[in-house]
């Protein structure tokens, strides 16, 4: 650094830079603050992370603004290990500078500094030859630059600079601390096996907990009945032991000391991990164990181990006792009145398919030797088993009615608790009760009908019944419509179904009146105990009616088709398209009836003048006479001739001995 009169400020820098090709540039930076190092080498005093600083900032006493540049980093940036870690660096100059160039640098275990990447305007550039040759990358933005690393390893754990320069824009440095962390293992808690006596005037080991390779070290505290256990004299104490394996991660053992007391017989003694993670710290908690404590009996406790909940017939019922003294004392079982012995083994009172008759109180009696003043420990518990009768149903299997007719049903079982009855038809609920109300019935009111009753607070206690409903009555179509008429042409086949209802069973009979007997058969026949269908097949020789007749002991019902045969040329349409093809043939026969009247009055007008004689000479004489006047063609008698032909098919359709055709359409009913 020189004094240069150029410089407003109080200091200059004169800096020499290494430009690409071999060129060096000499550049004049001036600074009211301590002189910056030269950017090649870009090495300065870092700065307290997660702040801007600016450099080249003017003097008060010179209003003049001078280029800086404001550089922000993450204080700390916290990562899993064998993860991908990113830092950011972000600057921004307050000129635009005409070049940019930045370095990453990493603070070394004996504290050097080396550089790992370096990047300006036309180029990126990863140094090689260190620990992150092949492990970091940059990627630059309109505001900066950010630097991942990638598999991070504990050894990460350090220091990252950024430095920026802008040249005479200005030049900053900032530093981010990057924090590595691994999970450490569940904890893993061992009580001890032997029992410990509330005598034992010293303090014993109960337990041991102990977690592994976890970073940074982890923590445990030991719990009783999820309340904290702290260090006391002569009632807890807590011995840990820290193990660094070689891979850098942590292992923790802890041992806890204490002093039991017959209260701890039933506490859960348990172990907590806690350890840091990414912006935060997390617990993880061990599984509770019992501690076993000697002392003699002072009382017995006797309770259902299972099932729980509710008890029902048939349960398999586990009745466990157990004193509070240790070793545990020979326990017997009883019914209460009753001094018969019941077989148990170790305190456990087994009773199989259990039946209402087992309801009762049951006695558990502690013979402890070491009893105080000796004296007999008995403890007692009520055991109701509950119930469900099978469901009666009334009226009982089946049931006739008749079209119309209502019917009360009910069905109830007898139970110890309260019950629930549903109703269902087809596997569909159709009512809710104990009482069925069947109102004005039909043939769809004929079937099973299933009641289930149920315990609502005891599930598993069921039951049910059913009663079949028979609802008697004349034959029902199945469908609305009880005549039909269709249309077929000659010679065609035409499928007629007839599908009936009704209780006694119904039975069908055919009645066909037109075509000839031997072109109907039966095809199809289906009987349930209640519904019969049967389909014919049926040869349209002509016009035909044919009637289906269903019977039984309450009656008769029919369906009647009604068949028009269509010639066999005739191809059958709609009846519709039939109605407006007629009305077309009549304008048609009209328009041609008045054709032939003028045709007449033209022959009549010939006739009174002379010009056409009768007889066949006549016709001679007509034909001679048009020849000498005007040349006579074939055409012209040609039209003639067939003027007459449709005269007399015309004269005939309206005489009724031959009629125009009527297309139909012929329906097939299945």
């Amino acid at each position: 650094s020189t004094s240069n009169p150029l410089c407003p400020s109080s200091s200059c820098a004169t800096d020499l830079i290494a430009l690409r090709g071999g060129r060096r540039v000499m550049r004049l930076l001036c600074s009211r603050f301590t002189p910056e190092p030269s950017p090649t080498s870009f090495s300065s005093t870092s700065h307290s992370p997660r702040t801007w600083k600016s450099h080249n900032n003017p003097s008060p006493r010179h209003p003049t603004t001078w280029a800086r540049v404001d550089l922000r980093m993450e204080d700390t940036v916290e990562v899993y290990m064998d993860y991908s870690a990113e830092i950011p660096c972000l600057y921004n100059f307050t000129k635009k500078p005409t070049t940019v160039m930045i370095q990453w640098f990493v603070r070394e275990r004996d504290g050097r500094r080396v550089r790992i990447s370096f990047s300006d305007l036309t180029m990126q550039k990863v140094d090689e030859g260190t620990s992150y040759s092949d492990r970091i990358s940059v990627r630059s933005n309109s505001d900066g630059e950010t630097l991942t690393i990638q598999d991070v390893k504990l050894s990460d754990e350090r220091e990252f600079f950024c430095q920026v320069s802008g040249l005479a824009a200005g030049n900053d440095e900032g530093r981010t601390l990057l924090k590595v962390f691994d999970n450490p293992e569940p904890p893993v808690i061992e009580g001890v096996l032997s029992g410990v006596s509330v005598s034992d005037d010293s303090l014993a080991k109960i337990a041991s907990c102990e977690t592994r390779e976890g970073f940074p070290k982890p923590n445990i505290t030991w719990y009783r009945d999820h309340i904290p256990i702290h260090p006391a004299n002569g009632l807890a104490n807590m011995v840990t032991l820290v193990t660094r394996e070689s891979s850098g991660l942590y292992t923790v053992q802890s041992e806890l000391q204490y002093k039991v007391t017959k209260e701890d017989k039933d506490a859960h003694f348990s172990c907590e991990v806690s350890y840091f993670v990414p912006g935060a710290v997390r617990t993880s908690e061990s599984k509770g164990i019992n501690i076993t404590v000697h002392y003699p009996t002072t009382s017995v406790e006797i309770w259902k181990e299972s099932p729980e909940g509710l008890v029902k017939e048939g349960d398999t019922v586990e009745i466990r006792c157990q004193g509070d003294g240790n070793p545990p004392a020979p326990i017997i079982f009883n019914q209460e009145q009753s001094d018969v012995e019941l077989d148990s083994y170790q305190g456990l009172l087994v009773l199989k398919e259990v039946s209402r008759a087992d309801s009762g109180v049951y006695e558990c009696h502690s013979l402890d030797a070491d009893a105080v003043n000796h004296d007999e420990v008995v403890d007692t518990l009520q055991l109701i088993v509950h119930y469900l009768d099978p469901a009666v149903v009334v009226p009982k299997e089946s049931e006739v009615m008749l079209k119309g007719e209502s019917l009360t049903a009910t069905c109830n079982a007898l139970s110890s608790l309260e019950t629930t009855t549903v109703w269902f038809k087809d596997g569909i609920e159709v009512g809710r009760g104990h009482i069925m109300q069947l109102q004005d019935a039909t043939f769809d009111t004929a079937g099973q009908y299933d009641c289930e009753v149920s315990v609502a607070s005891l599930p598993g206690l069921l039951t049910s019944g059913s009663v079949h409903i028979i609802v008697q009555g004349s034959p029902q179509m199945k469908d609305a419509e009880r005549e039909i008429e269709l249309t077929e042409k000659v010679g065609g086949w035409v499928n007629l179904s007839c599908e009936v209802r009704g209780y006694p069973k119904p039975t069908i009979t055919w009645s066909i009146t037109g075509s000839q007997s031997q072109s109907w058969r039966e095809v199809v026949k289906r009987e349930t105990e209640e519904q019969v269908q049967s389909v014919v097949m049926l040869k349209v020789t002509t016009d035909t009616v044919a009637v289906c007749n269903s019977t039984n002991d309450f009656g008769i019902e029919t369906k009647t088709y009604s068949i028009r045969s269509i010639p066999f040329s005739q191809t059958p349409t709609a009846r519709k398209t039939s109605v407006d093809n007629s009305g077309v043939i009549i304008v048609v026969i009209i328009v041609s009836i008045l054709l032939l009247a003028i045709l007449g009055s033209v022959f009549y007008f010939l006739y009174k003048k002379g010009k056409l004689p009768c007889g066949r000479s006549g016709k001679q004489e007509i034909i001679n006479a048009y020849s000498t006047k005007e040349k006579t063609n074939k055409d012209d008698i040609v039209v003639e001739m067939k003027a007459k032909t449709e005269e007399s098919v015309l004269l005939k359709g309206v005489n009724g001995e031959q009629k125009p055709p009527i297309d139909q359409n012929s329906t097939l009913s299945s």
